[in-house]
Parts: C-alpha cells; structure tokens; sequence
C-alpha cells in the first residue's frame, strides 16, 4: 500500500514538475521572440529613416549611425545629411533612381521627400495614423 501511494506520489511530482518545466520554456520563448521581432522592427526603421537606405550596405548604413550619433551640434548632424543626402542622388543617378532635389527636412520621418520613400506606399495612412 505504502509503495503505490509513493508511486502516486512520484507520478504527481513528475507530472507537476514537467508542466513547469513546459511552461517556463513556452514563456522564454515567448520571451525570445518578442525581443527578435522588436529587434527586426527597430532595424526596419532605422533603415527607413535614413535616406536612400535602399541603395546603402549595412556598413554603409551602419557608418551613417555611427557618424550622426557622433556629431555634437545640430549644425553638425545637418552638413552630415546634405553630404550624405548629395552622395545618394549621384549613387541613385548612377543606377536610374530618381531622388528629390532638396534634402528633407529635419524630423519627416522616412526622410524621402512628401509621402515618405521612395514611391508609393509610404508616409502617414488613413486618419494620420503610420501603417
């Protein structure tokens, strides 16, 4: 009689401790893929952002960062846009892209001009809201 109660026992903990186990696993995955998609939506935006992202390697874009990060005055940041800015329309002409004349202004977004990228689709969605 002891021993089935201890084998029932046993069993009871093994069941308790597996579904423990099952669930702590499920919540770092969770947990995992929660961190690589805010990780992938972070780094869609900054590409997005930077200007002529689309024609850019990640070094070059990750240059760009780094170099504007950098910059200790607003002045700075602005003369590192309009050299970057006049680098990507010859980059852009050399491949039959056209890009907008004027670099765009501080805080537009995806930095592309009107409607934000190049083409259709980007820019503010129905009722102002970002897609």
């Amino acid at each position: 009689m002891k021993k089935v109660i201890w084998n029932n026992i046993a069993l009871l903990l093994m069941v308790v401790l597996t579904g423990t186990f099952m669930i702590s696993a499920d919540i770092a995955i969770a947990a995992d893929y929660e961190r690589m998609q805010q990780q992938t939506q972070t780094q869609m935006q900054e590409q997005e952002q930077i200007y002529g992202s689309q024609l850019m390697t990640e070094e070059e874009r990750a240059e760009y960062r780094t170099r504007m990060r950098a910059a200790t005055t607003a002045e700075e940041r602005e003369r590192i846009r309009a050299e970057h800015h006049e680098r990507m329309k010859e980059r852009a002409k050399d491949q039959g892209i056209t890009l907008p004349d004027e670099p765009p202004e501080r805080g537009m977004g995806r930095g592309m001009g009107p409607g934000g990228g190049m083409g259709s689709g980007g820019g503010m969605g129905p009722g102002g809201r970002n897609r």
